[in-house]
């Protein structure tokens, strides 16, 4: 057998195993949940990648941002002019640079609020609450009441929900749980955030 005829069939085998896979499976009948958390760089930069592949498909797309507040970046400007995504920017920013714990509750209870109000209404593919995880990690909400919002969200809607230190709760009940790891940021290296990469 050459090399040739033995990747072929190699490869046809991998072919045929994943098709298998692929049989088995179901559509759930309902949208999906999951969680980009990790300490690593990428998280609402994926999240926004399926922004992007859900407009595609001509889907209808809403975003909540929890701690980024009036921080312009890239990605909110270029959704803003495109204006097909509905946006909302609800945080204070940082919560380093707030530093009142009240006025960061009170914040975070709004977008959820907006947050709900979209995962309810039936109008959504997808929405994206963005950084949400940091706002549960400082216990601005509460994990049960976004475990209530993510049950009673409409079945056509998808939810991801992106930030470090995600609640095991919530990567329980999320249906794909990615965790970004960080080998390397340039920002260790001395570098400032770069207009176009990191925001």
């Amino acid at each position: 057998m050459t090399e040739a005829t033995d990747h072929k069939q190699k490869m046809q085998d991998v072919q045929a195993k994943q098709r298998a896979k692929v049989a088995e499976r179901v559509d759930p009948g309902r949208g999906l949940v999951l969680v980009h958390t990790g300490k690593g760089k990428g998280k609402s930069s994926s999240a926004f990648g399926v922004v992007i592949r859900a407009l595609g498909w001509k889907q209808t797309v809403g975003v909540v941002q929890f701690i980024k507040g009036k921080w312009i970046t890239g990605e909110r400007r270029f959704f803003e002019e495109a204006g097909n995504v509905t946006w909302y920017s609800m945080g204070e920013g940082f919560t380093w640079d707030t530093q009142d714990k009240a006025r960061d509750i009170a914040a975070a209870t709004a977008a959820f609020d907006k947050a709900r109000e979209m995962m309810q209404s039936g109008d959504y593919d997808l929405v994206v609450l963005d950084e949400i995880n940091i706002a549960l990690r400082y216990e601005y909400l509460s994990v049960d009441t976004v475990l209530e919002a993510l049950k009673a969200r409409s079945d056509r809607t998808s939810v991801i929900l992106t930030g470090r230190d995600a609640k095991p709760e919530i990567c329980d009940y999320a249906d794909t749980v990615t965790e970004m790891g960080e080998t390397k940021h340039a920002f260790q290296s001395g570098f400032k955030a770069q207009r176009g990469v990191d925001f």
